[in-house]
């Protein structure tokens, strides 16, 4: 997607370690008619996996998946870090390693809005080492849907996370590829 990768190329900054900060588009201010954009191309990409639920994590996973979502005319579920009062007791719960926040993040999700009839498409910011999508596919499998595809916006590829994501068999996207971000390059496949 060319927008896209124009836009990491203009804003992006590489903060070292594999930190990729697009703060400015999509991680803290979200410019809605590129995530629109994003969103529109996810959801042809997608439209044969029959999805019924995307299914994102709490927060910057949101903007990118409601935008899918909307053009799938599908629910959007997102996975919460906490537990609110308005949760049943009994709740579908994982943990993954968080990259940029450096620890383990809860992966919240109501049986409510999950059930073993759902197709799962999963949509996320950033394919990077796949634990938090992998986490969200736990998410799923606990309530016994299934999951039919992966898709996230921006996909580190040297991190490896979409071999990790093989066991799970099904198709995975992503809008932009960063193949290497050494000696603080942002180089875009």
């Amino acid at each position: 997607m060319k927008e896209l990768r124009d836009r990491i190329l203009r804003d992006g900054r590489n903060l070292g370690n594999g930190i990729l900060k697009v703060d400015s588009f999509l991680n803290h201010q979200i410019d809605p008619a590129l995530m629109d954009a994003c969103g529109r191309t996810l959801a042809s990409r997608f439209a044969h996996v029959r999805a019924t639920r995307v299914l994102t994590a709490e927060i910057s996973g949101i903007a990118p998946a409601l935008n899918t979502a909307r053009h799938l005319g599908l629910p959007l579920v997102y996975a919460r870090r906490e537990r609110p009062v308005t949760m049943p007791d009994q709740v579908l719960l994982t943990v993954a390693p968080s990259h940029t926040k450096r620890r383990t993040a809860e992966l919240i999700v109501s049986p409510e809005y999950l059930s073993a009839a759902d197709r799962v498409l999963i949509i996320d910011d950033f394919l990077a080492t796949g634990q938090t999508i992998l986490g969200l596919a736990r998410l799923a499998e606990a309530a016994g849907a299934t999951v039919v595809g992966i898709g996230a916006v921006i996909e580190k590829v040297f991190e490896g996370g979409r071999q990790h994501l093989a066991v799970l068999g099904v198709p995975v996207e992503s809008l932009a590829a960063i193949e290497d971000m050494s000696d603080g390059r942002i180089v875009i496949a």
